[in-house]
Formats: structure tokens, C-alpha cells, sequence
């Protein structure tokens, strides 16, 4: 987490920011606390979509989808303003790296986390599919490793960006090469077997430490998804046999997420939790790091801060915005302990 910088927001809607948790092509991330003392993580999303309304009606509407998820190994969307002059969601705050520092930092992960692993998310995806939703964006960065279990995050935003950028777009993609579905690359019609290939892809960098698809650019990313068949490197027996099923061209061809959890994890996904799943460095480092939650402070801040800073002709486009009678966001759930993602 980094320090708030100066332009940037002290409070967004119900709460104070604490810090940023990162940045990216579609917006910001903040670390934050309700006046229930509910840690929270906050995405806003990037000022130019402010101003395209199909956004905001598409953010509007899978928000509200996300909301009713409830899936176990997702954070749970607590609050949201797709009607505020910079649209923004809040999550459980997940005490856990992301994958992909994690594999960075200590390496691959041992088989049984694996599994475990894989069959969280499948799990999630069962349910998150049930509900229509397709994420579009299941990558390492986007999977946390609690531990209590993985989390799947970044809904909401996900999907609403599918109707208001592509692949040419100012250089922005509703997806991430190497880890995107070959129809989705094409530009077809996409379903949940997308978030299956993507998934694959996941396990196969937690597995052996290196992207299934490699390559130094995204052209090359992107044709070796459509055109190539993954490296897999060491993976052996059914995980690999497992992995390559989720990585097929063709759609028809991936396994249903609850037949791949179960291919995973036939007893389920809590199970293998309760068995214990993370290697002691890890747990030490995130015990330590959801300690040092509970001493922050928020910075001093006026009673209103903007969301992000504007330049002046963004801001000028969006005064209408702000002028119009607000939404009063609802009161988040003071009664989940810090940290926590449902």
C-alpha cells in the first residue's frame, strides 16, 4: 500500500481512504474504513468513463448483479455510486497478495495449493455464472490468496467496460493478453467457458511459475492464445490433464466450473482450507500485514473530497454531475470483522 498523494481523495462516499492499493488502465484502488470500522477496498474508475453514459447504465446494472453473488470465495460488493461524478465500488477488504506477487516472491505453489486454489475459484464462478455475470478479467492479479482461502475480485467493473471499450480503443482491453479466452480475443461472443480458459491460465502460472502463454509483447500474447497450445513446463498427472482441458480453442470443449472443482477437489474447496493451504512464510507475512491494518489511521481530510482530481475541462464536463441531488450510499455492514470478504 502507498501513501495518499497530494490532489488525491481523503473520503469517497461513506469512507475514509487509508492509502493506495494500486492503480491501473481502468482506475484506482484505495484501501478504507467505514464508521462501522470495516476495512473496505475502494475502485474508482478512471474520469473518461465518466462521460460515456452506456458505462454508467452497464456499471449500474452488473454492480447490482455482483451484489447478489454471495459466492464464498469472492470479495462481496458492499456499496457502490454509479451516479456519482466519477463512478465507484466498494469491496471486502481481502487480507492476502495477489498471485501474482505471491508466485513472484516465493515461487510456484506446491500441488494440494493448487487444487485448492482452482477449486475456490471454480466454485465462485459456478455461482458468479448462475447469476449471468462473466467476469472477463480472471488473471493473477485479480486472485488473492487469503488465509482463509483464494478470492476472486474485480467484478462489477469487468463486464461494464465490455460495452464501452475494445480491443483498439485507446489502447485499453476488456481482458489481459496471455490470459484471455481465443473468442474473446476474436471478438465473438463471450460466456462463461471464457473465464474457464482464463482460469487454466491462472493455475498453470501458480502451478509452475511462468504464464502458459509467454511473449514479450501483447501481438505476440495474443496470437500464441488463438494460434499456439500452451507450455505447460513440469505439470504432470491429472492437474495437467486438468489445466490443458481448461485451456481448449474451442469453448465446447472446457469443463463446466463445478465439474472442474470437483475434478479438483472432490470432497470441495473449504476442505482442503481447513487442511491447511499456504506455506508458513506466506501466512507469517499476511498475519502480520492484517495486524498492522488495525494501527492505521486515516489522514486529516476536509468533509468532502472529490474522488479523483480532474483536469479542468473534465471537470467542467462533469459540473452538471455535481450539482444533482445525490444518492445517500446505505450503511455498510458494521458488524463483519475487518478484512473480511462476505
Amino acid at each position: 500500500m502507498q501513501p495518499l498523494e497530494a490532489g488525491e481523495p481523503h473520503t469517497i462516499g461513506a469512507y475514509r481512504l487509508l492509502g493506495r492499493l494500486g492503480a491501473g488502465g481502468m482506475g484506482r484502488v484505495y484501501l478504507g474504513r467505514s464508521a462501522g470500522g470495516r476495512t473496505v477496498a475502494v475502485k474508482v474508475v478512471h474520469p473518461h468513463f465518466a462521460l460515456d453514459e452506456q458505462f454508467r447504465a452497464r456499471f449500474r446494472r452488473e454492480v447490482e448483479s455482483a451484489r447478489r453473488i454471495g459466492a464464498q470465495w469472492t470479495a462481496a460488493v458492499l456499496d457502490a455510486d454509479p451516479d456519482a461524478p466519477v463512478p465507484w465500488v466498494a469491496t471486502g477488504y481481502v487480507a492476502g497478495p495477489p498471485l501474482s506477487q505471491a508466485i513472484t516472491e516465493h515461487g510456484p505453489l506446491p500441488e494440494h495449493a493448487v487444487r485448492t486454489l482452482g477449486a475456490g475459484l471454480a466454485e465462485a464462478l459456478a455461482v458468479v455464472h448462475g447469476q449471468g455475470i462473466v467476469h472477463r478479467d480472471v488473471k493473477p492479479s485479480n486472485v488473492l490468496l487469503a488465509l482463509d482461502g483464494p478470492r476472486l475480485i474485480d467484478f462489477g467493473i469487468a463486464r461494464a467496460l465490455g460495452a464501452a471499450v475494445s480491443l483498439t480503443s485507446s489502447g485499453v482491453s476488456v481482458g489481459s493478453p496471455g490470459y484471455m479466452a481465443p473468442e474473446q480475443i476474436r471478438g465473438r461472443d463471450v460466456s462463461g467457458a471464457a473465464d474457464v480458459f482464463s482460469l487454466g491460465a491462472v493455475l498453470a502460472y501458480a502451478a509452475t511459475g511462468a504464464a502458459p502463454f509467454p511473449g514479450d509483447s501483447s501481438a505476440v500474447l495474443l496470437y500464441k492464445v488463438v494460434h499456439e497450445e500452451p507450455e505447460l513446463g513440469d505439470l504432470e498427472g491429472e492437474l495437467r490433464e486438468v489445466v490443458a482441458g481448461c485451456l481448449a480453442k474451442d469453448p465446447a470443449d472446457r469443463p463446466a466450473p463445478a465439474d472442474l472443482a470437483r475434478a479438483l477437489a472432490p470432497g470441495g474447496a473449504a476442505a482442503m482450507v481447513a487442511g491447511g493451504w499456504r506455506r508458513g512464510r506466506l501466512v507469517r507475512e499476511v498475519s502480520r500485514s492484517a495486524v498492522a491494518l488495525l494501527d492505521l489511521e486515516p489522514q486529516d481530510a476536509p468533509v468532502q473530497s472529490g474522488p479523483v482530481p480532474f483536469s479542468s475541462a473534465t471537470a467542467d464536463r462533469l459540473t452538471s454531475r455535481t450539482s444533482r441531488p445525490r444518492r445517500q450510499p446505505p450503511a455498510p455492514n458494521a458488524a463483519a470483522p475487518p478484512g473480511a470478504s462476505a
